[in-house]
């Protein structure tokens, strides 16, 4: 009975490692895979000049993704720029000043909002956001724009990415001990003086890395960004300008690529970059929170 046991419970911790394993071999299987794939582009041209040159020419053999990268860049930094404070704002009122019934509310509101598909939620900035940004947002700032641009592109990513980044900020507020407020409170200070002093300090960690996640969520979205942004090969300089980043290109032109010499591999190497990019900024929002917690 003792051996049947404990055979049974080193069975079970081998079949819980192997799952823990998974967890690690993928990601590295992943860029492995994309590595051999696209690894033919590589041989004609420099890793250097592929990353920082603007010519795309496929029926040439001319493959610059510095327009790509810089698309991508532009439609998350400027979607995080909108949805960062909304979602910081909306969770502080919802844990610290909400009644508890609003809360119950919002929170099944904020799960049909991470469960829209994609392509309704582009349908919707196709209705709504474009014909805004075209006869709004540009008029406004003395621009032209038809409407598809990196600010739709990025006011439909910011809303897109709203649930996620607001129900990890609504679970680091709940973690934050209910006694270090009432301290707070005993010595004289604010709702808000604690709310800053006390919640938003004790929460920097959990801030960051919520904020580190949506920033990687919202760089990979394709469809609904895909239908609003324009799809334009070009480097843009403003938010008015029509981009192409890097996951659109990917799912726009992957099934032309059989016709077109190393198209295959350049599809790959630009998810491969996708996938590079992604690491940097988790590293780097893992940067953050580490010295964060050494001060």
């Amino acid at each position: 009975m003792i051996l049947s046991r404990k055979l049974k419970d080193k069975i079970s911790s081998k079949w819980m490692i192997i799952c823990l394993s998974f967890f690690f071999i993928l990601p590295l299987a992943i860029a492995i895979g994309l590595i051999l794939k696209s690894s033919g582009l590589s041989k004609g041209e420099s890793l250097i000049h592929l990353i920082t040159s603007s010519d795309w020419a496929p029926s040439d053999g001319k493959f610059g993704f510095l327009p790509f990268i810089v698309s991508s860049l532009w439609v998350t930094l400027v979607a995080l720029i909108v949805s960062m404070p909304l979602c910081l704002l909306a969770a502080i009122y919802l844990s610290q000043f909400a009644p508890k019934w609003m809360l119950r509310i919002m929170h099944p509101v904020i799960d049909i909002l991470a469960g829209i598909p994609s392509v309704v939620y582009g349908v919707w900035a196709l209705l709504v956001i474009v014909p805004f940004v075209r006869n709004v947002a540009a008029p406004m700032f003395h621009a032209e724009s038809v409407g598809y641009c990196i600010l739709s592109g990025a006011l439909i990513l910011a809303v897109m990415s709203i649930p996620y980044i607001l129900n990890m900020l609504l679970e680091v507020f709940r973690q934050i001990p209910v006694e270090l407020g009432e301290a707070s409170f005993a010595l004289g200070s604010t709702k808000w003086e604690t709310i800053k002093k006390i919640f938003l300090r004790k929460g920097a960690t959990g801030i960051f890395s919520a904020y580190g996640l949506g920033f990687s969520k919202a760089l990979g979205e394709t469809l609904a960004v895909m239908m609003v942004i324009g799809n334009v090969v070009q480097i843009p300089h403003s938010v008015f300008d029509a981009g192409y980043p890097l996951p659109a290109l990917v799912a726009n032109n992957y099934g032309e690529m059989m016709s077109i010499p190393s198209y295959d591999s350049a599809l790959m190497f630009g998810s491969l970059l996708l996938l590079i990019i992604i690491l940097i900024i988790n590293v780097f929002f893992r940067y953050i929170i580490y010295k964060s917690i050494a001060l």
